[in-house]
Order: C-alpha cells, then structure tokens, then sequence
C-alpha cells in the first residue's frame, strides 16, 4: 500500500490557498499520494456535506492515510475520525491552528453542536501531531494545549506564525514535511 495524504483547507479556505499547494508539490516528488478535496461552500460550511466529501475522497481508512487538517480543516478530521467503524485506523493526523469549540463564530457551531468524543478518535488515528502559533490572532494557543491534551499528541509551537493561512508562512511547515516523510 502506498501512502496516501489529504489535506484539508479551513472556513472560506480552497484547494489552492495557504501551503496546500507547496505542501502536496514536496510530498508528490516523494512519490506519495496527495489530495486536497475541495468542500462544498467554504464561506456557509456544513458539517454533514464535508464529512461526505472527505469520506468519499479517502474511500477506504487504513494505517497508511494521513489527514492534515488547517483551522475548520481540524474539527473536520476529528469528526471523521468519530465516525470509523470500530477497527478502522488511520496512520496519523496533524492539525494545524485547530480548536476545540466554534471560537463564538455562529457559521462554525454545526461543527460543535454535539461534544467530541475524543476516546473514539484517539483509537480511530495512530498518531497526532498539533502545531499552534504563538500569536494566532483567531485561535489562541489554550486551543492547542486542549487538542495536545486531549489527543495524547505531540505539539509543535510556532512563533509568531499568525494563522498559517499566508502564503509565504510555508516555510515554517518543513517541520509538518519531515513528520510524514518519517512516517
């Protein structure tokens, strides 16, 4: 079986946006397989219509898939995550800028509208890895002491990285590219 990596952008967020592009372009000259699925209306997301199209992107779960979640992206894998069948498990998952509640954000609460269930999650994933921004103006750094916290996952603390959602931020992610070459 061959690697298989997806990434998912956030609220407002596309396929071409952030360091997907840079991200997927590192990993394919490795040869690994990478998917950035496009969800349906960023700008009004629905919970239930991102779920199917992650759910339909990745087909079959196994321990060679690895979702790589950005802001709404994160709540997006640990939702998926809930709801494997009991034995399904996926490799690893990075979450990159993720919270743990709709931050106030009335678009956001569909996402939040039922508590996490972060037993089932933690046995549906072999690995978590959390990377925060210490000057994250939209998600404060309490969020990724939670996800760490709640996880059992290592966390990785940027500094002064805003919300990982400018372009030329790529940069600091050479960490994230070596985690999944490592495997």
């Amino acid at each position: 079986m061959a690697i298989r990596v997806f990434i998912l952008h956030g609220w407002e967020g596309n396929p071409e946006g952030n360091w997907f592009p840079w991200l997927k372009e590192r990993l394919e000259s490795r040869n690994i397989e990478v998917h950035v699925p496009r969800f349906p209306d960023p700008a009004h997301p629905d919970m239930a219509a991102w779920l199917a199209t992650l759910d339909k992107a990745v087909g079959k779960p196994d321990g060679e898939c690895y979702l790589i979640g950005h802001s709404l992206g994160c709540i997006t894998v640990l939702r998926y995550l809930e709801n494997l069948e009991d034995g399904q498990v996926i490799g690893g998952a990075v979450l990159v800028a993720g919270f743990t509640d709709d931050l106030g954000i009335r678009q956001l609460s569909n996402f939040y509208a039922t508590p996490i269930e972060w037993e089932r999650i933690r046995k549906a994933c072999g690995s978590f890895t959390i990377i925060s921004s210490d000057n994250d103006p939209y998600v404060d750094l309490k969020y990724g002491n939670e996800l760490k916290e709640k996880l059992g996952a290592k966390q990785i603390i940027e500094h002064s990285m805003g919300h990982f959602n400018v372009k030329e931020l790529h940069v600091s992610l050479n960490e994230l590219l070596k985690m999944i070459l490592q495997g």
